[in-house]
């Protein structure tokens, strides 16, 4: 009985030492996780849809932007996610902020080549938010929310001339529920 308790020993300290061996250091790194706790009654969906999304406008041609032209709207959402409604939150305003346009400051100017055009976010029925306004005030039901918005190139009006090329631009959002 001995002699096979060592047989076994053995065996399992050759197998240990097979598996040590194949476990070697074949690549790492490193995996951060950030965030932050809100004093909200829902929380902000995380990436695309949520607090970090990247709307696409396409290619717009120029002559669709002259006289204070508009491109094609192209919806994008803010989704809220687990929301534990109360009396006194069960409705939410957006509010979008950043670099208005030097020539109209209710859109959202252009980084980049392009210019003579802004970005004009509106709401769900269409309206247009001026930056830094506050949106009409959206119902909320508990669990899960699609807050609905569009976004558009806009002929700026002062530039009679619109220059093609590529532009960037950022719009921060903030919510405020009553």
């Amino acid at each position: 009985m001995m002699a096979n308790a060592r047989i076994v020993s053995t065996l399992f300290a050759c197998v240990f030492s097979v598996a040590t061996a194949h476990a070697a250091d074949q690549g790492n790194g490193t995996v951060t996780f950030t965030g932050s706790i809100v004093d909200a009654p829902c929380s902000i969906k995380s990436g695309e849809d949520g607090d970090a999304q990247t709307v696409k406008l396409g290619q717009v041609s120029a002559a669709a932007l002259k006289n204070q032209g508009m491109s094609t709207s192209v919806p994008f959402k803010i989704t809220l996610e687990n929301c534990t409604l109360d009396t006194e939150g069960d409705q939410v305003q957006v509010t979008f902020i950043g670099t208005p346009d030097g020539n109209d400051d209710t859109m959202l100017g252009l980084n980049g080549q392009a210019s003579g055009a802004g970005i004009v976010i509106s709401d769900q029925s269409g309206n247009a938010l001026d930056l830094g306004d506050a949106s009409e005030l959206t119902n909320l039901q508990d669990g899960h929310n699609d807050l609905m918005f569009h976004a558009y190139l806009k002929g700026d009006g002062a530039s009679t001339t619109i220059i093609p090329g590529e532009f960037t631009s950022v719009a921060n959002f903030s919510l405020a529920y009553q």
